[in-house]
């Protein structure tokens, strides 16, 4: 049986569908079911429901404002996979062409089950585990130190801290954040090690923090998310809710085993044209001469060996704006030129 026969009573146990649909007259906390008892980071004191920052206009700035999708349009293995890592705690390595809408789904997951502003950690060749961790201001520390002996105010020690991302995301709530980890393959070597650590034990120490808890125990510490603040006790930051975790591959490098072991693992397929075609409904672009657009789109994708979808809202929105008309020479040209170019940038 193909997986789109299969019944529809085997989606009893979905609570993601893939539609990018907030959740309604329900709530997370009564849907999702307890963890393993191996990745079970709940505490005997539970930490007080806390507001969490949305971030309406960049969820929609990645998924558009029409909510087109039906759960009979979802990615069946995208969806199975997404669930998975739901109820089993554990981070989703998502892997594909550029443009395949790997990053997307973080964003997706967020709105769906209404998590609030997703925690992006992009990764680099200078990205390191603390730096997603936390940073310390130990100059800004010292130089208030010194300013104490003139008389300043003495000022507390996590004024000088801010959580990154990664650290962020372990906070303790009653349900998890959405943390993407984006484009994993341009990380050193070492990175994908260092992760294990935190994904396995679900916490980690601000040695800082830790050395100062005789005299601080709970510092008052900077997020990544503008304007909020976090309490830390003794230096340890230990997750309730572990979060859900999407890292993104292009597939440009090998990983560890041991950190596949811990993932799972779901590869994103280019969009074919039904699913191109609710992209464009859903950044409420002109119906006008999509189809055509999106066959060529689709043509162009499989000579040029891929194409970001955003090239195609790029070429619906010029010609809605005018400057597509079927018997012009010049739009194949300028068509070209747009997505050629991105083709030999290696986007």
């Amino acid at each position: 049986m193909s997986t789109t026969e299969r019944p529809e009573s085997t989606h009893d146990w979905w609570i993601y569908r893939g539609t990018g649909r907030p959740l309604q007259d329900t709530h997370l906390a009564d849907r999702l079911p307890p963890p393993p008892p191996w990745r079970d980071f709940r505490r005997d004191d539970d930490p007080p429901a806390a507001d969490v920052p949305q971030d309406d206009a960049e969820t929609d700035r990645r998924l558009g404002v029409e909510l087109s999708f039906t759960a009979g349009h979802a990615d069946r293995a995208e969806v199975d996979m997404v669930n998975a890592a739901l109820y089993l705690r554990r981070p989703l390595l998502v892997t594909g062409k550029p443009g395949s809408g790997k990053s997307t789904l973080a964003y997706r997951i967020s709105r769906e089950l209404r998590l609030g502003r997703v925690l992006r950690w992009p990764v680099t060749s200078q990205t390191t585990l603390r730096s997603g961790l936390y940073d310390y201001d130990a100059l800004g520390r010292l130089q208030a130190s010194q300013a104490r002996g003139s008389g300043a105010e003495d000022r507390p020690i996590g004024d000088f801290f801010r959580l990154g991302e990664l650290g962020t995301a372990f906070l303790p709530r009653r349900l998890p954040r959405v943390l993407l980890v984006d484009e994993l393959d341009k990380a050193e070597s070492d990175l994908p090690h260092d992760l294990l650590s935190i994904f396995e034990d679900g916490e980690f120490l601000i040695p800082e923090l830790a050395r100062d808890a005789g005299r601080t125990p709970i510092a008052e510490v900077f997020t990544a998310d503008p304007g909020h603040t976090a309490e830390i006790e003794n230096g340890v930051v230990r997750c309730s809710a572990f979060p859900v975790v999407i890292i993104t591959s292009n597939g440009e490098r090998d990983f560890p085993p041991a950190f596949l072991r811990r993932c799972l693992r779901l590869e994103m397929k280019d969009p074919g044209p039904a699913k191109l075609a609710e992209i464009v409904a859903a950044h409420a672009l002109d119906p006008k001469h999509r189809a055509v657009l999106i066959e060529d789109f689709v043509a162009r994708r499989t000579a040029l060996g891929g194409l970001p979808a955003d090239k195609l809202l790029d070429a619906i929105f010029l010609a809605t704006s005018g400057a597509y008309r079927p018997d012009d020479p010049g739009w194949p040209d300028l068509v070209e030129a747009l997505w050629q170019h991105l083709n030999q940038q290696g986007h």
